[in-house]
């Protein structure tokens, strides 16, 4: 099978957040099912230059946006087996930042248009065209409304991918007629109309064949009025065609037993969490004790992460429980200052560090014991799979991806590898922490709390196989359709 996933960034070329992590794991583990998967991006100016010294040019392409003709390269490299396009026009993609212009629009009708047009200059025709949050989003409406009736495209399949229906790529009306060629037909609950303007990621749930989000609760939720952001209509009415899977993480790259940021790798025979945690006790300048149950977080400080319910409650916590927290992360300003006051009231208990380092990430969930990630809304979540994988404990709010990866652990049974609270509220977030603490100085219970995150199914190939098996229906429904077609034409 013949899959393209089209998106606006991948790592290892240019990351910001975690759909690049999607796009640089996922294509690898579905090579490994056996498809043939190929990646196409935009050539952005911030890619690292020993990246772009390795491109070497396809072919050039001649893009049409409304009355504009503008000039399209093909250039590729492979990497780990995986074939990646990128789309090179400097005019669009030579500047300092990935996103947030006034003419956003342009830039990424432009791109999905060019993606098209490569593949009808390409000897390799996809199967299916994967597309990922609304800027890959036009792509769908263009082929069920402009290129309809190509041959080449004729049999090609389209899925859409929600990482985060916040985003959705709102333009002013004006946009369908100038950039896209498109008309007042499309100005519909059916199309792309949304409050007098279009919406690019309701276009593609519109017209792609199937549509997925990244974990099967948040397929769920975002079908309601609280997290659908006004397209909960839209996504109920393509629920038959909506299903969560749940994203992993690379567990070659994210390995503890070979992991170079780690001072103490794990060994396969003996967990080195208390000499992790030591060490960065003392890199943090914090009071160097192996048996204190330690805290991580590493997240963006913004609201959605939750930190309105970490603000109300951290004084009481640092000042009554014996703990440390460490933190890392960048993000609104109330919650940096709000951090680092908590760091000067209680420097023996809390570290602070608004940066963010990949290497101290990791060190911070090889040394921490538990895992704080009380999210007001979370589609996937990553933070709390490295958690998993670095053995240290989450305690999550039960929401999206979070409670389809984390079960709060049940001292009867002895199953669930994890601390969840379902209400978003500072106090029960509060009495959650505080029932992984007690529990933590329970040695019997917190081993066999190990065990369990140790069996923790966190890795690629579980998910690579339920978009294997999607897009195998989705072919065996379109072969279906055509052959039901002859015999009515018959």
């Amino acid at each position: 099978m013949n899959i393209l996933m089209i998106g606006s960034e991948c790592t290892p070329f240019i990351k910001t957040g975690g759909l690049a992590d999607v796009l640089g794991s996922l294509p690898q583990a579905l090579k490994e099912q056996g498809a043939d998967v190929r990646v196409v991006l935009p050539k952005y100016m911030e890619m690292n230059q020993e990246w772009k010294e390795q491109l070497n040019l396809l072919s050039t392409l001649t893009v049409n946006l409304g009355w504009r003709s503008q000039y399209a390269g093909i250039e590729y490299l492979e990497y780990n087996g995986i074939t990646y396009y990128f789309v090179d026009n400097e005019y669009y993609f030579k500047r300092s930042n990935l996103y947030g212009f006034e003419d956003e629009a342009e830039r990424f009708v432009f791109f999905n248009r060019a993606v098209i047009e490569m593949i009808r200059e390409l000897d390799w025709i996809p199967d299916v065209m994967h597309c990922h949050d609304w800027h890959a989003g036009l792509i769908p409406v263009l082929l069920r409304n402009q290129y309809q009736e190509d041959h080449l495209l004729q049999g090609v399949k389209t899925v859409f991918t929600i990482h985060n229906v916040k985003y959705q790529g709102i333009f002013p009306q004006s946009v369908l007629h100038d950039l896209m060629d498109l008309d007042e037909r499309l100005m519909t609950d059916d199309g792309l109309e949304f409050f007098g303007g279009i919406n690019l990621m309701k276009g593609a749930l519109n017209f792609a064949d199937y549509i997925t989000t990244v974990s099967q609760t948040y397929a769920h939720e975002i079908q309601t009025p609280y997290y659908g952001e006004n397209l909960d209509g839209v996504l109920r009415k393509r629920s038959e065609q909506l299903t969560g899977i749940v994203n992993g993480i690379d567990d070659r790259e994210f390995n503890p037993m070979t992991d170079e940021a780690l001072s103490f790798p794990y060994r396969s025979s003996q967990v080195k969490k208390n000499q992790n945690k030591m060490w960065l006790q003392e890199q943090l300048g914090l009071p160097v004790r192996k048996d204190v149950p330690m805290i991580g977080i590493v997240s963006r400080l913004v609201e959605q992460k939750g930190f309105d319910l970490i603000g109300r409650v951290i004084d009481e916590l640092l000042y009554h429980d014996d703990i440390q927290i460490v933190l890392l992360g960048t993000g609104e300003y109330q919650y940096e200052q709000m951090l680092g006051w908590c760091q000067d009231r209680h420097p023996e208990k809390m570290s602070t560090n608004i940066t963010f380092q990949e290497p101290l990430a990791r060190q911070i969930y090889a040394a921490s014991d538990m895992f704080l990630m009380p999210s007001r809304f979370e589609p996937c979540g990553i933070g709390q799979l490295l958690a998993l994988r670095y053995l240290s404990a989450p305690i999550v709010r039960e929401t999206g991806g979070l409670v389809d990866t984390v079960t709060s652990f049940n001292e009867v049974t002895e199953e669930g590898n994890g601390f969840g609270f379902a209400s978003y509220n500072a106090h029960d977030m509060l009495f959650t922490v505080r029932r992984a603490i007690e529990m933590y100085h329970d040695k019997t219970k917190w081993q066999k709390l190990m065990k369990n995150i140790m069996k923790s199914q966190i890795s690629w190939k579980y998910s690579a196989n339920q978009y294997m098996d999607l897009y195998q229906s989705i072919q065996e429904t379109s072969e279906e359709d055509v052959q039901h077609s002859q015999l009515t034409s018959v």
